[in-house]
């Protein structure tokens, strides 16, 4: 059940996040908010850290190289937020990028890419594809 809450509060500021940068862009650029969104969560990040103070950074030597460059994505999808907001508005937005998520998290799912377990992807899957796909067809007209 934790997990679905923390994924419902992800989603949500995934959402209040775009619609700030989006309004901050419009007075300093898209990749001035984007550098701002990156370093407040970077500074918010380290607080977090030095707050709960688990001891786990004894182990970042051991983490992949590929997977270090993890946060690099954000700044795209910062951009990619800011500039969609713009053209097609928040709810498109978020509609389209969340099937974007679902696509490549196929992938990853029925590849085993970055070391998650394989899974089978199913009709009812697909079928879920679809319906937000249609969806999103229904939300642009």
């Amino acid at each position: 059940m934790r997990g679905v809450i923390f994924a419902f509060l992800a989603g949500g500021f995934i959402t209040l996040q775009g619609v700030a940068n989006s309004r901050i862009s419009q007075d300093i650029g898209a990749w001035q908010a984007a550098t701002v969104t990156q370093l407040t969560g970077f500074l918010m990040a380290i607080l977090i850290v030095m707050i709960v103070r688990d001891g786990k950074w004894k182990r970042f030597k051991g983490v992949k190289p590929l997977y270090l460059t993890g946060g690099s994505f954000a700044a795209v999808v910062i951009y990619g937020n800011i500039f969609s907001i713009h053209k097609i508005g928040v709810t498109l937005s978020i509609a389209v990028i969340l099937i974007a998520q679902l696509a490549i998290t196929f992938l990853v799912d029925g590849r085993g890419w970055f070391g998650v377990m394989k899974q089978k992807m199913r009709l009812p899957q697909f079928i879920g594809i679809g319906m937000m796909i249609a969806g999103v067809v229904i939300l642009k007209f």
